[in-house]
């Protein structure tokens, strides 16, 4: 039982981080915040950094990327107190977009 409980939590939330996501918003965003080392689409411009466009760092589930962006990593910077919650997942939904 305890095993179900813990699935139907997982779904719910991940469920609820797709429906909180905005494209749109994600793009200002990521250009605002993300771009100069990402690239404007996706493709890495420093040295380290995942290329979106070839899905590098995205083959994991939203809230597992969503953690590595509030919490920050290598040369990121930590973007908890910075981005909302909605604002990270929604530039999560973009950054899926710039996959080839």
């Amino acid at each position: 039982m305890t095993y179900r409980l813990l699935v139907c939590a997982i779904l719910a939330l991940t469920a609820r981080g797709a429906a909180g996501s905005d494209i749109i918003r994600g793009g200002e965003v990521y250009r605002q915040h993300c771009a100069s080392c990402h690239g404007a689409q996706g493709q890495s411009t420093w040295p380290g950094a995942p290329s979106f466009a070839r899905r590098e760092g995205l083959l994991q589930p939203d809230l597992a990327i969503v953690a590595k962006i509030r919490a920050g990593r290598n040369a990121m910077p930590a973007y908890r107190g910075v981005l909302s919650e909605r604002d990270m997942l929604s530039v999560v939904a973009y950054m899926r977009t710039l996959m080839r």
